[in-house]
């Protein structure tokens, strides 16, 4: 990377991503400029080749409360950060990286989904998102621009804010473990998911837009299968927690939107030379650390 604009800084991943790469690039004297604020996406002046755009809504349950703001913050915003990009001289040298997440992939799969599977998001956040990557891909073959997308797996470990039943519920069950109240689990808990640490999120993004080929798809995960059930237990265990572990009945809504079991295929960000540093229990014990 010769220089970088970041939007979206001051979230989960961002801010880690940030933190991985701001050592390095004052080392190396790399220019990188960081955009926080959405009201700054709209008239900003960017001065990079590169881009990487955080900035998202983070579940599917706010067409409950606000309809648009999925919309609005993953299209709208995504096409200003777009328009004043490519204003710069330097964007047709460059490369815009647009981090998406598993949840395009939409439905249940039973072998890792790779890049090219055909994809049927269900909830808002999973369609605009998508939506977002069609959008992105379309306006950079319109202007002769450069793009990649970066498929982010389920991201866990310390500093998420946004911690919820509705967003990264497992961080939220192993908070309560922790805490010595009882777990609500969908069903008997066997369905799996393919979780990777936020420091490793962070390294391999990095990574991919340092040499990942250009106008590619890149999933960003471990690539293998933990089931709820078992983590939990694990947690359980190695806290000497209290907690009950009951089995409920899913969400209606859950079910509407939600893929029951998902991993990913990451041959692709493997071939660039990935390495997680937190696999299995060390992966899992960060949650209650």
């Amino acid at each position: 990377m010769e220089s970088l604009t970041v939007f979206g800084s001051q979230g989960f991943v961002g801010s880690h991503f940030l933190r991985c790469i701001e050592d390095e690039f004052l080392e190396r004297k790399v220019p990188f400029k960081i955009f926080t604020p959405y009201r700054d996406c709209t008239n900003c002046c960017i001065n990079t080749k590169d881009v990487v755009n955080f900035i998202s809504t983070v579940h599917n349950y706010n067409v409950f409360e606000d309809p648009h703001l999925d919309i609005n913050t993953n299209l709208n915003v995504l096409v200003d950060t777009l328009e004043n990009w490519r204003k710069s001289e330097k964007s047709e040298q460059g490369c815009y990286n647009f981090i998406s997440s598993w949840f395009v992939y939409g439905g249940s799969t039973l072998h890792g989904a790779m890049e090219y599977d055909d994809c049927f998001p269900r909830g808002f956040y999973s369609i605009t998102k998508y939506c977002a990557e069609q959008l992105l891909r379309s306006y950079c073959t319109t202007y002769d621009l450069n793009y990649r997308i970066l498929r982010l797996g389920n991201v866990i470990g310390p500093g998420d804010k946004k911690v919820s039943k509705k967003k990264n519920a497992i961080q939220y069950m192993a908070n309560q473990i922790k805490n010595n109240e009882d777990v609500s689990l969908y069903g008997d808990g066997t369905f799996y998911r393919d979780y990777i640490h936020v420091k490793d999120v962070a390294r391999a993004i990095a990574l991919v837009i340092e040499k990942g080929e250009p106008n590619e798809i890149y999933n960003i995960g471990n690539g293998m299968q933990w089931n709820f059930r078992d983590i939990l237990y694990f947690l359980r265990r190695i806290t000497n927690s209290s907690s009950k572990i009951m089995s409920v009945e899913s969400a209606e809504f859950h079910k509407k939107v939600q893929a029951m079991s998902f991993y990913m295929n990451v041959q692709k960000l493997h071939n660039l030379g990935f390495h997680p540093e937190y696999l299995g229990e060390d992966l899992f014990k960060t949650l209650v650390d």
